[in-house]
């Protein structure tokens, strides 16, 4: 993060996501502060909170992919959940410090990646060692004077399988290999009250309890090297430093996106307990604004995760938010309804865009997609019209409309070899018209 400047990490985010400028600024200012509160003396860092944010747009218009595009770029763990699957604590269904285990979870498994990475050369040679002696069970030892009679050294047999086996000759060969198997039957519990943090560490006394056993498997070689490999790996990574490095990435560098957090923003009364709105904020509350969370990695605190809600607010406001959790998220911005141009821009402009997909996709039959300036304006208004006439789903429609134009052709690819396919407007208008003009029909196809 010590060279991506606000600047650059909204350059990075245009690369995936189109418009939306003030969205973007808003998150790359809070991802430099993080960096920023690293330089600070210990005694001013803790104090230095996280400026939580509330994105407000509707659906489709890329607040999710910002924030998920900006974890991926500051390499943080990132956790997308939503806010409507939360009950109050208490009550039947997931209470909301189970997302910090989550997010805990994800990150141990993303160090737990990296620290693979770092030594997959020195376990892809001990899973050839493994992989010989499967090839070569150790030989009887041979008598003094025998030796003639028996064939090569087992040193010169060995380093003769090891050259087989790095040039791909032995890849079909099957061997039997004993692998740890320590599965145990799935048990699924739901929390009532006091008994939210059952499952934490369940699973872990569960594999301490149940003996390890020694699971036989007959592989091909090919397979048999992969699964080897990826054994010694977990014998060469320090799971202890894993876990520490793990904790210490959420404390520091975690993000939550919180997804429809407009579904719990009424403050209405109701006859009974309000578990899925007002309690459910209630017990964001102390997450937000900094507690500890028992996990199964140990105890993590939240106070310098960075928290990114989201909502459309149509049939709520920010401000229907109990005034505790709205302090909680200073930074609001508010995301734009996308416009024709935007959709062309969006079909082109991004790294992976939509035209790039399909064009790759139906590449690798043999057919080659062309399309034109005036096609790509023609999908535009298409998905403009259609979000206007129906519900508006911002880019998501694009996803429905290029899959209805390319139905033929994706059909018949495999017929197709070589075969050019100019996708122009008159394409577009040919396969899609008639359903844009019947709206009724549009509503459940388009």
């Amino acid at each position: 993060m010590d060279h991506l400047t606000p600047r650059q990490i909204v350059a990075e985010l245009d690369k995936y996501v189109i418009g939306q400028r003030e969205a973007k600024r808003a998150v790359a200012i809070a991802l430099r502060n993080r960096w920023r509160r690293q330089k600070l003396p210990p005694e001013l860092r803790d104090e230095v909170a996280p400026k939580n944010i509330i994105m407000i747009g509707p659906t489709g218009v890329g607040k999710t992919e910002i924030a998920r595009r900006l974890a991926r770029l500051a390499d943080a763990p990132f956790l997308k959940v939503e806010a409507s699957k939360y009950t109050e604590v208490g009550y039947v269904g997931r209470d909301v410090e189970s997302m910090i285990r989550d997010l805990t979870d994800l990150a141990v498994n993303m160090i737990k990646g990296e620290r693979a990475r770092g030594v997959e050369d020195r376990a892809a040679e001990l899973a050839e060692e493994r992989l010989l002696d499967l090839l070569l069970p150790a030989a009887r030892p041979v008598p003094p004077g025998f030796e003639a009679a028996t064939g090569p050294p087992a040193q010169e047999t060995r380093e003769k399988f090891r050259k087989m086996l790095r040039d791909g000759v032995l890849e079909d060969r099957v061997v039997e290999l004993e692998l740890k198997d320590r599965a145990f039957p799935v048990m699924e519990f739901f929390p009532g009250a006091g008994m939210g943090q059952m499952d934490v560490n369940l699973q872990e006394m569960l594999g301490n309890l149940l003996p390890g056993r020694v699971k036989r498997r007959k592989v091909k070689v090919g397979e048999a090297r992969r699964l080897l490999a990826q054994e010694e790996a977990g014998k060469l990574i320090d799971m202890d430093e894993v876990v520490a490095e793990a904790v210490r990435r959420v404390e520091n560098a975690g993000i939550i996106f919180l997804d429809e957090i407009d579904k719990i923003a009424g403050r209405e009364r109701t006859l009974g307990p309000d578990v899925s709105r007002e309690g459910v904020q209630r017990d964001l509350l102390p997450i937000v604004e900094g507690s500890t969370v028992p996990t199964k990695y140990g105890m993590v605190r939240t106070d310098h995760i960075l928290f990114i809600a989201a909502g459309a607010f149509h049939a709520a406001k920010p401000s229907d938010l109990i005034p505790e959790l709205q302090g909680r998220f200073p930074l609001r911005v508010e995301l734009q309804p996308l416009t024709r141009q935007d959709f062309v821009r969006i079909l082109t402009e991004p790294e992976h865009a939509l035209t790039k997909q399909y064009t790759a996709l139906l590449q690798t039959e043999g057919v080659t997609l062309d399309f034109t300036k005036d096609a790509l304006e023609e999908i535009a208004a298409i998905a403009t019209g259609v979000n206007e006439a129906t519900e508006n789903i911002g880019a998501r429609r694009l996803y429905t409309i290029m899959e209805r134009l390319l139905d033929e052709v994706s059909f018949e690819a495999p017929h197709m070899p070589g075969v050019r396919v100019e996708i122009n407007a008159a394409y577009v208008r040919e396969r899609l018209q008639e359903l844009v003009r019947n709206e009724d029909l549009s509503r459940y196809i388009l």
